[in-house]
Formats: structure tokens, sequence, C-alpha cells
């Protein structure tokens, strides 16, 4: 710690300016080294905040340390994840890899109660055969370490779930904030507000910064879930469970995570979502029982799909504005006019 101006390090770090802040400690003079700003506090002052000189010393190493270190999880660039075969409820076996590259949606598909759930949260924790499907998970051909599987500070798994309720009193903008301030990501960047632009794409109904986190709509809170997720979020893997309900353009979701390059896996219901992954595995009795890959063909039947989404999103927008919706509604282009006699 010893030749470090703690004056600069508060503005690069804003948890030890709030640790500081917190126990009610006077500013550093602008270029005093850490030490020599220590060495001058009075007994009195170290006394009211409850720590010696050296506790206060050892949590300053900490947060110094923490400060000019990448976050473990940022440092791990995640190019394949192979699921390693287990077995369904009924013991036949999976097949025996499927490898997903960094940059590629999966979507997981089945009847309700096939075991889509359980895949997810095998990757989640990073199985190793401890879970009632046997599966092992393998990050760029390996192993995952201790670290990755348990440590908090190496977490390289996002979820986002079906039912996202936030209980935290937080406005938007105060949320990504200290979201940011965790990431140690320079408090004079503008990514909170990027993070808000791009989930206002998203969702149905705009909102703004100052807007409470739980007065947000199922669809807001999934967008902002999402482009957190790109923008701030370190986790090189992405889980999402059932987004189809939310109100949200789920194209441009996924297209925004994959081109963060992350491992994108979507559990839905949805066919257009569905058809919107590169591959679907398809799940029956707790076990993958197929892997496909989108052709062409289901390609031309997406296209058709959006087209309906999109004539579906107008007619939601129109009621939402109070319209009524009287005229007949024709899907797909207009008929042909009988040739002239």
């Amino acid at each position: 710690m010893n030749d470090v101006p703690l004056a600069a390090t508060l503005h690069a770090s804003s948890r030890i300016s709030a640790f500081l802040a917190g126990l009610g400690l006077p500013d550093p003079p602008a270029g005093t080294p850490a030490d020599a700003w220590l060495a001058g506090l009075s007994e009195t002052a170290l006394h009211d905040v409850g720590l010696d000189r050296e506790q206060l010393a050892a949590h300053l190493h900490l947060l110094l340390d923490a400060a000019t270190t990448v976050p473990a999880a940022a440092k791990q660039a995640i190019h394949t994840l192979t699921i390693l075969g287990g077995h369904g409820k009924d013991g036949e076996r999976e097949p025996e890899a499927l490898v997903i590259k960094a940059g590629e949606i999966v979507c997981i598909v089945g009847p309700t109660g096939s075991g889509k759930s359980r895949l997810l949260a095998d990757v989640e924790c990073l199985a190793q055969g401890d879970t009632p499907s046997g599966r092992h998970i393998l990050l760029n051909d390996a192993l995952p370490t201790a670290d990755q599987r348990f440590a908090p500070d190496c977490k390289l798994v996002a979820q986002l779930s079906q039912n996202m309720n936030f209980v935290v009193d937080l406005k938007v903008g105060a949320f990504l904030a200290m979201h940011a301030a965790c990431r140690q990501v320079d408090p004079e960047s503008d990514v909170t507000e990027r993070i808000i632009a791009i989930a206002n794409t998203l969702a149905g109904e705009r909102f703004c910064r100052d807007v409470p986190l739980t007065q947000l709509s199922g669809g807001q809170a999934r967008a902002l879930m999402i482009a957190d997720a790109a923008l701030l979020s370190a986790s090189p893997i992405v889980l999402i469970d059932e987004i189809e309900n939310a109100g949200i353009n789920r194209r441009q979701a996924l297209d925004l995570l994959v081109s963060k390059e992350k491992v994108v896996l979507v559990s839905t219901h949805d066919p257009l979502l569905a058809l919107l992954g590169h591959r679907r595995v398809i799940v029956h009795h707790g076990r993958i029982a197929d892997v496909i890959t989108t052709s062409e063909a289901e390609k031309t039947v997406l296209r058709q799909l959006e087209d309906v989404d999109a004539a579906i999103a107008a007619l939601r927008d129109r009621l939402r504005r109070g319209a009524r919706i009287e005229d007949p509604i024709i899907w797909g282009p207009p008929p042909v006019a009988d040739p002239p006699a």
C-alpha cells in the first residue's frame, strides 16, 4: 500500500470510497500515500470506527488489491461448453457429448415436466455427475475448477428465470450504478444509460432510470436483465428460462447476447423462439433425446412466424393506445385476383 496515492484510488474504486464514507473518516488529501494517511489518523478517529490501525490497514490492503485486479470471471474466456451425456428418468443414456460454441444459441424444447429446467440447472452448477441426471459439464474441453464451480467472484453463469421479481427498494439507475461499481466500471462510464436505452428497445413499454425496480412489469424487468447481462455482466454463459411471455423483442434480445460472444441456452415452448436458435435440444423423460440443426426450410417458416408476430405486436400496441380492432385479420399474402374474362 506504501506509495499509492489514496485519493486517486478512491476515484478509481467506488468500493474503497464507499468503505471510508461508511466509516465516517475524512477524505484523504490529494497525493497523500495511503500509509501516510493511515499513520496520520488520530486514536480518537480509530476508536470511533471500531478498528485499530492494523485492522484498518488490512481492510485497505484487500480493497486496494481488488481495485487493481481484474475480476476472476472477466478473465475466463469460454469458447466451448460441452454437455457430456447422463441418463433419463428411465435410465436410458443420452448422446455422448453436445458441444456449444460461444456466440451460438441453443434452444431447449420438450413437454412440460420433460426435464428442460433440470438441463439448465446442470449447466448453471457446472454439474460433475453430482445431479440426478448424471451429466458432466466441460469448459473449453476441460473439467471446471473448484473456483469456477463455487467461488462467487468466478461466477460464469447468468440465469434469467421465468419468474423475476425485484425485492430491493432501488430505482433502476441506482441499481445499475451499484452493479457497475461491483464490476469496477469507471464511474464516468455511460454504461447504465446504454443498458436502459437498449432495454427500452427490447421492452414493449419504455421506462426511465428513476422508476423503482419493484414497479417494472415482467417484460420490462426481463428486458433490463438481458441488457444488463449483455453489457455489464462478466458471465460468459447465459441461461434463459422461457421469455416468450415477457412481451419483449425476442430476436433482438438473442442477437444482443450473441453479439457479445456468450454461450446462450434458452428453454422455450415458443416455435418462433425455438427456430431462432442455431440448434434445438429435444428433451423427453429427463434426457436429451435429439439435437436438431435449424434447416433452411425452417428458416423460411421462421420468417413467416416473424411476420405474424410483428402483426400481433402492432395490434397489441394499438390496443394499448385505446384503438378499436374491428377490421378482419388476414394472415399471409393478399389473395390473387381472378384474371379478367
